[in-house]
Order: C-alpha cells, then sequence, then structure tokens
C-alpha cells in the first residue's frame, strides 16, 4: 500500500539483519540513492556491499526508476548493507506484488537474515569461550 504525504506517494519497507535496522522509502524518480543523508557511493565504500543492496533492483530491472531514501541505525557496515537489501525488497514487493513478489522469494530477499551474535553466558569469557581447564 502507497502512502501520501505532501502529493508524493511512496513505498515503505524495514530492513533488518544482526543488530541493524534499515528504513526505506522508494520514490518514483531518475535513480537516485541517498543513505543517511550520504550517497550511496560515499556512505558504503566498498563496491561489494553497494553490490548487495543493489541486487533486489536488478533482479526486479527496476535500476533508475525510483529514488530511494534509507535511515539505517545499528550494527555493522555489512549489516547495515543487508538490511537495507531487506528493506528494498519488501518496499519493491509493496510497489507490484503481483509481478515482484515471486521473483525477490525465489531470490530470498525476502526473508529475514536471522543470524544475530550468541549472548554472553555467566562464568565464560565469551558466548561459548571458557577459562583453559586443568586437571591439577
Amino acid at each position: 500500500m502507497a502512502t501520501k504525504k505532501s502529493a508524493k506517494t511512496y513505498f515503505y519497507g524495514t530492513g533488518r539483519r544482526k543488530n541493524a535496522v534499515a528504513c526505506v522509502r522508494m520514490y518514483p524518480g531518475k535513480g537516485k540513492f541517498v543513505i543517511n543523508g550520504k550517497e550511496m557511493d560515499e556512505y558504503f565504500g566498498l563496491e561489494t556491499l553497494k553490490l548487495i543492496i543493489r541486487q533486489p533492483m536488478v533482479a526486479t530491472s527496476t535500476e533508475g526508476k525510483f529514488d530511494i531514501y534509507c535511515k539505517v541505525i545499528g550494527g555493522g557496515l555489512t549489516g547495515q548493507a543487508g538490511a537495507v537489501r531487506h528493506g528494498l525488497a519488501r518496499a519493491l514487493n509493496q510497489a507490484d506484488e503481483e509481478n515482484f513478489r515471486p521473483i525477490l522469494k525465489k531470490a530470498g530477499f525476502l526473508t529475514r537474515d536471522s543470524r544475530m551474535k550468541e549472548r554472553k553466558k555467566y562464568g565464560l569469557k565469551k558466548a561459548r569461550k571458557a577459562s583453559q581447564f586443568s586437571k591439577r
């Protein structure tokens, strides 16, 4: 469902990966990509991260048809890139569910990557690391 804000229609998707959360808004436009007020090339330095983010657009062949604005918080850069990809896939799904959903679902972009850091247990140094055992 598209939401209206000052006569501009946009599609929305929330993406998550590890500890990163991305709020993605997609407006019809020329292909502008802004993340936390910066251009994508400026925010993500590595080419692989930019490639990860563009995957849903490439799969649905919608590159250059939407202006994308993202707000990302938490996690590291890789987690944030995964969260943006997930949010973008959800927004694309909202834009045209009939045509895009099978493509995005098959590629696995609509599924949240649930792998997170395991919590630290008491008596241990990290989640599973214990001090060295000594018999005597």
